[in-house]
């Protein structure tokens, strides 16, 4: 199933939808088609992992446009006068969806990308390069988004429904989990409240806000219900060959279109639970899915946006090796019977791999005692650690089994 960042309209949107993935911005101009690599790595949320479709990339130079405000969520979370924490009840299902609307879509902002381009006349000007979403979630005015809503910015211009707009500076943004937070000044600023993404279950009704298609005249709202949570779903590449993986994703029918990228998935309690980041474009070459979306869920946004107020970077840990998924092709050229594992394809050197003894051709089996079963198993058992952490890896050399102790390092900067 080929997966689409919900974003990039204007003069490309038929092709952005014919895509297999589109990233959130609502791209105007400067598209291409990218047909990426099979080369993985193994940063600990999958930092450079690359699926093999073809999508279409996004800028991904990430302007850091002012200093680093240190606050977090926990302590920045306040209510404003249009936001209540008080659950949203109705006798009248029929109003449920309007009353969550009401509550949230005053905090949630149209993001506008814009970038510095050469005219004809050899001038240089800002123009418009991509439109998303985000949600205000405190008082400070920190926003919520996806890293490539925002990416390549020379400018970001946030726009709030009540018809005020604000120069936004970037307090942070991490491109391996596709989030971003983002801070405008300004008095009364509308706040939506957040929720516990822990707390949803397969058929809870779920509302999606966000600037669908750039269309004036303020957010869209849509509904649906948690289709599957705790998902894993891979990006795809950038410009950089990177391709993180989103764990713990929520997977929902509530429609999701270009320009809704880094907007609120919510409850019917008016809580935000998670960030609107991708959908399902086809399910195979000719045969376009339905109602497949994903959000990043708020437990696992949120520690990522309190790193990023924090400290404004995000600490990944670090394993140094490119590897493939072992499938039957590679188990027959390797002679060997193991069935599932990664295959390491080179190995870097001085890295915490190279260290503990990884070599090429090396399968890995298992790490932290977890078997890995597929491509995001060792990214999804290195993201649980920190760097200076110790993982034991089991691995299969030729036809001898061995156990190898790796101390993860933090990843470099890319």
């Amino acid at each position: 199933m080929n997966l689409k960042h919900t974003g990039r309209v204007g003069v490309q949107l038929l092709a952005a939808t014919s895509m297999v993935l589109l990233i959130a911005g609502c791209q105007f101009n400067g598209l291409s088609a990218v047909q990426s690599s099979t080369a993985i790595n193994t940063a600990a949320a999958a930092s450079n992992a690359v699926t093999k479709t073809a999508l279409q990339a996004a800028n991904q130079t990430t302007s850091s446009l002012a200093p680093v405000v240190s606050h977090t969520i926990d302590a920045a979370q306040q209510t404003s006068p249009t936001t209540s924490s008080a659950p949203i009840t109705s006798s009248n299902f029929a109003t449920a969806v309007r009353d969550v609307a009401a509550r949230v879509k005053p905090a949630v902002v149209q993001i506008t990308n814009q970038q510095v381009q050469i005219d004809q006349f050899n001038q240089s000007t800002s123009v418009p390069a991509g439109v998303g979403s985000g949600v205000i979630y405190d008082a400070q005015g920190h926003i919520l988004t996806n890293n490539h809503v925002i990416a390549g910015a020379d400018k970001l211009l946030v726009s709030l429904p009540d018809g005020r707009s604000f120069p936004a500076k970037v307090v942070g943004a991490d491109p391996q989990t596709d989030l971003a937070v983002l801070q405008i000044s300004g008095a009364n600023l509308p706040v939506a409240q957040l929720g516990d993404s822990n707390q949803l279950q397969v058929g809870d009704w779920v509302v999606a806000i966000g600037n669908a298609l750039a269309l004036p005249g303020g957010p869209t709202v849509t509904a649906g219900v948690v289709s599957a949570v705790g998902r894993t779903v891979q990006e795809p590449a950038d410009q950089n060959g990177n391709a993180p993986f989103l764990f713990d994703a929520i997977q929902t029918s509530a429609p999701i279109n270009p320009g809704n990228s880094g907007g609120p998935l919510v409850n019917l309690s008016g809580q935000v639970i998670g960030i609107n980041t991708l959908v399902a474009g086809q399910a195979e070459p000719g045969v376009p899915s339905q109602g497949i979306g994903f959000a990043i869920s708020l437990a696992a946004a949120r520690p990522i946006a309190d790193q990023l107020v924090a400290t404004g970077h995000v600490t990944h840990t670090y394993l140094g090796i490119r590897y493939l998924p072992l499938n039957a092709m590679i188990a027959s050229r390797l002679g060997t019977t193991q069935k599932s594992g990664i295959v390491v394809m080179s190995v870097v050197s001085n890295s915490p791999a190279s260290k503990a003894g990884l070599q090429q051709q090396d399968i890995i089996t298992a790490a932290d005692g977890k078997n890995l079963v597929d491509e995001s198993s060792l990214a999804r058992v290195l993201s649980t650690h920190k760097p200076d952490d110790k993982i034991e890896l089991k691995v299969v050399r030729g036809t001898r089994t061995l156990t190898l102790t790796v101390t993860l390092a933090e990843l470099p900067a890319q």
